[in-house]
């Protein structure tokens, strides 16, 4: 890993920290500009966008193998649950492992799949795996 930085101005741990936030939040250049300056570093956003080209790649081809797969298939599951001293409708989007996709909470029954026909339970299934948090 040390070869990767090799010939660096800044230590890993800053070029990394700054590439995971770009990635896992959504920050633009300018914004981690700021963060850092408020820590103490003067890092332009063109080099931090640089750093994002360079290294990206890299932590995308080391993470890959850690991440589950998913399929492309799911089902609603309806059930009455007590939120908050209140009855509720919960619709829980659910993969075939039995992972939680996505999930909405209603007051009134509008159908067992009223919900996710209009929209309100949305599953991203573009890609391939599920990043962990």
């Amino acid at each position: 890993m040390t070869a990767l930085f090799k010939w660096r101005h800044y230590e890993s741990e800053i070029i990394l920290t700054c590439v995971r936030w770009y990635l896992r939040y959504a920050l633009s250049y300018r914004d981690l500009e700021e963060m850092m300056t408020e820590r103490g570093l003067s890092v332009d956003y063109s080099t931090i966008f640089r750093w994002v080209q360079r290294y990206s790649p890299e932590l995308d081809r080391r993470c890959r193998p850690h991440l589950k797969q998913t399929t492309d298939l799911w089902r609603v599951d309806e059930t009455y649950v007590k939120f908050r001293g209140k009855w509720m409708y919960l619709y829980r989007a659910v993969d075939s492992s039995g992972q939680t996709l996505d999930f909405f909470l209603n007051e009134t029954r509008k159908g067992q799949i009223e919900g996710a026909e209009k929209g309100n339970i949305q599953v991203q299934m573009n890609s391939s795996h599920r990043c962990l948090v």
